[in-house]
């Protein structure tokens, strides 16, 4: 394996059904709602088939380090509600797999929640100084993909709650660990 090359696996346990769960994750124009910690933006750039697969999106995204990232994804698989897979592109390439398992706890619904994520950096700062700072490009997955299971959970509460009353109970999400500056983005050959 290249030191530009990633493998991140995070498991969750999420009360909720498999299919709450998908309908959550899959939500791809959402994401800055729910899970404004990573997610900065995200817009459709082409909707695919009815299930969603061949849509592409287009995120800007980050972690706790004082870097952000800008890719696309394609929606290259799509078993509602097992799983989802993405292939990506732009400051990483690589393929991630969400795979949401029913797991029984008495009468309460719980899914496992497995994302496999194999990715190969290509932004210039990542792709330099992986060999040095693997570890802590790393534990920047890490912190995201926590935020990510909190925001969940959040975001799950919002979903069942009974009322606006008891919606407005609920914290918000985890926000971004510092504020990116939002630069005017140049249009080169006609897009992104």
């Amino acid at each position: 394996m290249a030191s530009h090359d990633y493998v991140f696996v995070t498991r969750w346990t999420v009360d909720g059904t498999p299919d709450e769960i998908y309908e959550v994750i899959s939500d791809a124009a959402a994401l800055p709602r729910w899970w404004p910690s990573v997610y900065l933006e995200a817009s459709i750039v082409e909707p695919g088939s009815e299930g969603g697969i061949g849509r592409v999106v287009a995120l800007w995204t980050k972690g706790f380090l004082p870097y952000t990232l800008r890719w696309r994804f394609r929606v290259a698989e799509a078993r509602r509600p097992s799983s989802l897979a993405l292939e990506a592109v732009g400051d990483f390439v690589g393929r991630g797999v969400w795979s949401f398992a029913a797991a029984s706890d008495g009468d309460q619904p719980r899914t496992n929640v497995t994302f496999d994520w194999r990715i190969r950096a290509e932004k210039p700062l990542l792709r330099g100084l992986s060999f040095l700072l693997k570890p802590i490009f790393a534990a920047n997955h890490a912190w995201a993909m926590e935020r990510g299971l909190e925001s969940l959970r959040l975001e799950l509460a919002r979903r069942r709650a009974a009322n606006d009353e008891e919606r407005a109970r609920i914290p918000p999400p985890p926000q971004p660990s510092w504020p990116p500056q939002r630069r005017r983005q140049r249009v080169i050959g006609g897009g992104r």
